[in-house]
């Protein structure tokens, strides 16, 4: 039985409170962006019309040609001493298509192994796998459609687990005004294998998303909508987090609504350099049974392009205790060839 609270820990990302509250599924990692950029404008967002490949990974729509012959590293120092990495390769399919495949690795350091009498017998080290590939097609000039495909292994000890799981995405452009308009059903599937008879379910959403600069001002502004499947979505607020704090419920509009949403906004005056900033107001309510710090909820990113090569970074603190941070490598071999 602690064996399987610590896969229920290990698969939510979060702690067991943290995961009931926040959606009650299992595989939450499958929302973790492997996008440095995407990671610093609040670790979500559907919208982001750009070159960048590893923006791709939030909606299969942003893929297309621009990323054609992009090889792409992420690597994630998370929380309570989780590590994330994972390869990325795009290549154009004709004039109107473009594929792509990836790989993610997920660990989350040691972890006591107990019996069923909580009695230590040893330690394990719980993973996840994901691997698989995008289609993405150009419909017309400003409209593009695509998909994404995952399959899932899970391996906690003597306990493991094969999943599937898909995203279909769409996106709209105006490159006039610069507006892009996206929608994405994401992580649809389910267990083909489970880790006991008990189902887990995936984290099934769907997303809208909107971002636009305005003028010659050179900041693009991002909103996402997410975990549209439901309205309600309470949580407890333990104030300052010290034991003498007790547990208030907090259900209302305002709360709900911006639990909902997802701020983003990144310089885009350069084509070889981005800064960008995030709000993400659901992070930081759900670091609400811990001890927040100024910066819960949001977060940075900045990255470097010269010539072939970039380099992104993006940092977030969920509470004092965690900080989190985030590196790409990326590299155009198609360009690095000419």
């Amino acid at each position: 039985m602690a064996l399987l609270v610590c896969v229920a820990s290990a698969t939510g990302i979060l702690s067991p409170k943290s995961v009931a509250q926040a959606s009650g599924t299992a595989y939450n990692f499958l929302d973790v962006t492997s996008s440095a950029k995407i990671y610093g404008l609040g670790g979500v967002n559907i919208s982001l019309v750009d070159d960048d490949l590893m923006s791709s990974d939030q909606n299969p729509a942003l893929l297309g040609q621009e990323c054609s012959g992009q090889i792409g590293i992420d690597y994630m120092h998370y929380m309570g001493g989780s590590n994330f990495a994972g390869l990325r390769y795009a290549q154009g399919a004709g004039d109107h298509g473009t594929w792509s495949a990836h790989v993610r690795y997920f660990g989350y350091g040691s972890m006591e192994e107990r019996n069923e009498f909580g009695e230590v017998i040893g330690s394990f080290s719980p993973q996840d796998v994901a691997f698989g590939g995008s289609y993405s097609h150009d419909f017309n000039d400003r409209l593009r459609g695509g998909i994404d495909l995952k399959l899932i292994y899970s391996g906690y000890a003597d306990y493991t687990a094969f999943a599937v799981s898909t995203d279909l995405g769409i996106n709209y452009y105006d490159p006039d005004k610069d507006l892009s308009l996206s929608a994405v059903i994401a992580n649809a599937g389910g267990q083909v294998k489970r880790f006991t008879e008990t189902y887990a379910r995936l984290p099934f959403d769907i997303r809208l998303g909107w971002s636009q600069t305005f003028g010659s001002f050179p900041v693009r502004f991002s909103i996402t909508a997410w975990n549209l499947t439901k309205w309600k979505m309470p949580y407890y607020s333990t104030g300052d987090g010290s034991i003498d704090s007790e547990a208030e419920l907090k259900d209302g509009f305002a709360s709900n609504l911006f639990r909902h949403l997802v701020f983003g906004a990144d310089l885009i005056s350069s084509e070889n350099f981005y800064i960008g900033i995030g709000y993400n107001y659901k992070t930081r309510t759900d670091m609400s049974t811990y001890k927040r710090s100024f910066f819960s909820g949001l977060s940075l990113a900045a990255g470097l392009r010269v010539k072939s090569f970039g380099v992104g970074l993006a940092f977030a603190q969920p509470h004092s205790g965690a900080t989190t941070l985030m590196v790409n490598l990326t590299c155009n071999l198609q360009e690095l060839i000419r």
